[in-house]
């Protein structure tokens, strides 16, 4: 088995945190996060959108669960930015791609491919399994 690193658009992460599904591309994800199979990709600016995010009140996330979720977060790999010369439709997202880019092989996992560049290391939730499964 081999490891992949990865960056979670915080999309993802909400995302496997409201399935339903155990079976959901966002749940297994998460699922290989504490698994190992996944090392997240992170820096500070990220964990602070994670934290804003989820303390959403539209969530309901309960503050032990999201300080669970950091936790684990934190148990990744934290990294700079790369810059890129890449523009993004709001410049907010930037923080993922070029932490992504500061480690080679690191995807970035996101629900929203537009608001990325198209590259090979932008993929969808569902990419990632089929990614994970082809290794």
């Amino acid at each position: 088995m081999s490891t992949v690193y990865a960056v979670f658009d915080t999309n993802v992460l909400v995302s496997a945190l409201m399935s339903k599904r155990e079976d959901s591309p966002t749940v297994l994800l998460l699922n290989h996060v504490l698994d190992g199979r996944i090392v997240l990709v992170y820096n500070e600016e990220i964990v602070s959108e994670y934290q804003e995010v989820l303390h959403r009140d539209k969530f309901g996330f309960s503050d032990e669960r999201i300080k669970t979720v950091l936790e684990v977060v934190r148990t990744g790999l934290c990294l700079g930015r790369t810059p890129s010369n890449e523009v993004f439709p709001d410049q907010d997202d930037a923080v993922f791609y070029e932490v992504a880019l500061s480690k080679e092989g690191t995807f970035l996992i996101t629900g929203n491919l537009r608001h990325f560049p198209k590259s090979p290391i932008v993929v969808t939730p569902a990419e990632m399994i089929s990614i994970l499964e082809a290794k």
